[in-house]
């Protein structure tokens, strides 16, 4: 499967930086030139989609809501 366009704007190209696995559920965080981006996803996915550290990726955020607070 290719993905040939989506519509997702926030998108970050980064690597695999950290996986904590657990037994349902695992932490992936991806450094990317904005910096960490720390995805939850399941622990299937982690290993159907072959993640490892340093493997090429895009975090794609899709939010309902950004909030905003004044420094």
């Amino acid at each position: 499967m290719s993905i040939q366009a989506i519509n997702v704007r926030n998108q970050f190209k980064g690597k695999v930086k950290a996986i904590i696995e657990g037994s349902v559920v695992s932490e992936v965080d991806v450094e990317t030139p904005a910096g960490i981006v720390t995805s939850v996803i399941t622990t299937r996915s982690v290993k159907d989609l072959g993640l490892e550290i340093g493997t090429e990726v895009v975090a794609l955020v899709k939010a309902t809501e950004v909030s905003i607070a004044k420094l």
